[in-house]
């Protein structure tokens, strides 16, 4: 489950697919998934491009979705040698969505520029799902997750001398505890999915595939 972002020279990130529970606050009330995510940086120039995906798959819309009406973003909050957030967004749905398929977030995409030298760590942050002009789930992580990406940032001009070498990496954490109906990875689309129905349906209801 874990892989290891690729930069020029030797390793200097090392990201580990994390399992994170989600608060989310919907149109329809408030509602709660769990789903793997995953962050990788790719070095380019004196930025790096960072990409968020969730590993697994979500629920079947039980009407069909148009295109281009759904638009995920999220926050990655940053630490250690970093602070504040980065933005990462992802695009929107370029087909409609068939009735019963699946439906995916699929990957954010976003820029980080550091200002200094040191090793900074990226964690999932908060989920927004934007649909038909308004933000129809915002979703928080409740597990407080480690962080799913660790990278040593070197040359910065006038940036703090270079990170020390690094700390063993730690073992992936175990899966989280699945303890209700809605606590499982493929619910976490399903709360973009269903706000987008009671918009153009007006109908409120959530639904999801047997867990496996």
């Amino acid at each position: 489950m874990a892989g290891t972002a690729v930069l020029t020279g030797a390793p200097t990130a090392r990201a580990t697919v994390v399992d994170v529970a989600y608060a989310c606050e919907t149109k329809i009330g408030p509602k709660s998934a769990v789903s793997p995510v995953d962050i990788k940086a790719v070095r380019n120039g004196g930025a790096y491009t960072i990409t968020m995906s969730f590993e697994k798959g979500v629920s079947d819309s039980p009407v069909e979705l148009p295109k281009g009406v759904m638009t995920p973003r999220a926050e990655l909050v940053l630490g250690g040698a970093g602070s504040g957030t980065v933005k990462v967004e992802g695009t929107p749905n370029t087909a409609a969505v068939p009735p019963d398929t699946p439906i995916r977030i699929g990957t954010l995409t976003g820029t980080y520029t550091p200002k200094k030298n040191g090793r900074v760590t990226f964690t999932a942050g908060t989920l927004t799902v934007h649909a038909l002009g308004m933000d129809a789930a915002v979703c928080r992580p409740s597990n407080e997750p480690r962080p799913s990406l660790v990278l040593d940032v070197t040359g910065v001009s006038g940036g703090d001398t270079p990170p020390p070498p690094a700390a063993e990496e730690a073992a992936p954490p175990a899966e989280l505890p699945r303890t209700g109906p809605l606590d499982s990875a493929p619910a976490l689309g399903t709360l973009g999915g269903t706000v987008l129905l009671t918009g153009a349906a007006g109908v409120l209801w959530l639904t999801r595939r047997t867990a496996r």
